[in-house]
């Protein structure tokens, strides 16, 4: 039996645990990282770091779900959340901040206010 083609939406880039990456990461869709990343990452969609995702750098999105660790700078368009078991240490640039108990933040945060204007 043919495997059926995955969906457009449901399409995502990854990075496993135990795989590390030095350098510029860009992705066009959504992106999770449970491995680890000494570098930036650029996305076009959501950033999500797992539980044993480590990244130190920076970080440009439009949504962001920490659940692991950063040190560096992260921009977010819209909504970054971060996790009962993340960690953070650095500069935090969003609209939207939702920090569950027990995450760790050590940093700054500049929140940005929605634009009444279109980005177009």
């Amino acid at each position: 039996m043919a495997q059926q083609p995955q969906q457009p939406s449901t399409l995502y880039n990854a990075l496993t645990a135990g795989s590390k990456i030095i350098g510029t990461i860009i992705a066009d869709s959504d992106i999770r990282l449970d491995g680890t990343v000494e570098g930036d990452l650029e996305s076009s969609g959501k950033v999500v770091i797992g539980e044993s995702g480590k990244l130190k750098g920076t970080i440009i999105c439009q949504n962001a779900e920490i659940m692991g660790h950063l040190d560096g700078k992260i921009t977010v368009k819209n909504t970054l959340a971060l996790r009962a078991t993340s960690n953070l240490k650095g500069e935090v640039c969003t609209q939207t901040l939702i920090v569950e108990p027990n995450a760790m933040f050590n940093g700054t945060c500049s929140m940005n206010q929605p634009s009444a204007k279109s980005d177009k």
